[in-house]
């Protein structure tokens, strides 16, 4: 299908917090490229109808345009950058929040045979894919619905409902289908995923985490490197910081305290650190956070 009404659509219904009318659903519209930020991915579907996106999850770099999709099936932490939007040709963009007790009841419904197997191994976390040309229609009458609030209540859910079972479907069915599977090897990531975020600023042993997460250390490591591209402790270490930068925001003189609050005792580890990870030591970032008004940044275009 043409991208034309994809683009009509998401250009009139943009909003400024990227919200919508139909639950999960985002639009992003984006007038100008901007330096790399750092987010947090959610689980997520992104789809561009106009301009480009650039994601960097360790050392793995994605690039997505018009007509192509990113899916994040782990909530995990990104550097994005818009590197085409203009006044003229702003970069315009559909998210959808993957739940997995959805993914989960979709794949309840496929009879046998119906979904092709999944390779070896745990997928990542995050891939990107040409979307087809069905996927694409499923979105635009999402889409739609947003014109036709009558009918909204009834077919959006139905139409949320496509989208998921296109997507497991699709060549990138095997990282969608595992966000739904409570026992597959990236549901156990996720685990420790979350655990980890919310004790960043604490010590931890990766035998603990991989016994939490009901995984053998061998196996969590390689199951955990392949879903985030990082090993557990540059995980953490990608936390930290990122919450550091959020704090300095709007406390910017107490770079040491806010040191210490994510986890670091050793200041001056903890501005070498920041200064790798962000171009700039902490009070001079903080200087240049509080000049600069920022957009939201997340996988979407």
């Amino acid at each position: 299908m043409s991208l034309e009404e994809f683009r009509t659509l998401l250009d009139r219904h943009a909003r400024p917090d990227w919200t919508t009318a139909i639950d999960g659903v985002l639009i992003s519209k984006v007038d100008r490229p901007d330096p790399p930020a750092p987010s947090m991915s959610g689980t997520v579907l992104a789809v561009i109808a106009q301009g480009a996106k650039r994601l960097a999850l360790g050392e793995r770099v994605y690039e997505y345009g018009p007509g192509q999709y990113l899916v994040a099936s782990v909530d995990l932490p990104v550097t994005g950058q818009f590197t085409q939007a203009d006044l003229k040709q702003p970069a315009l963009g559909f998210g959808l929040t993957l739940e997995p007790s959805a993914v989960a009841e979709v794949l309840l419904q496929a009879g046998p045979g119906d979904l092709s197997r999944t390779g070896a191994g745990t997928p990542s976390g995050i891939a990107v894919s040409d979307a087809s040309a069905s996927l694409l229609d499923a979105v635009v009458r999402l889409l739609r619905l947003l014109d036709e609030p009558r009918d909204r209540a009834v077919l959006a859910p139905l139409v949320k409902r496509e989208i998921l079972w296109r997507l497991i479907t699709s060549e990138q069915g095997a990282t969608v289908r595992q966000l739904g599977l409570a026992d597959s090897g990236l549901s156990h990531v996720s685990r420790a995923v979350r655990w980890i975020r919310e004790h960043y600023a604490q010590s931890f042993r990766v035998e603990d985490v991989a016994r939490m997460s009901g995984m053998s250390v061998s196996a969590f490591y390689r199951n955990f490197q392949a879903v985030t591209a990082m090993s557990p402790i540059q995980f953490q270490k990608q936390i930290r910081l990122q919450e550091a930068r959020l704090l300095l925001a709007t406390h910017p003189g107490d770079v040491t305290g806010i040191g210490q609050r994510v986890g670091y005792d050793n200041p001056s580890q903890f501005s070498r650190e920041y200064r790798r990870q962000f171009g700039a030591p902490p009070s001079r970032d903080a200087a240049r956070l509080r000049s600069t008004a920022h957009s939201p940044v997340t996988v979407l275009p």
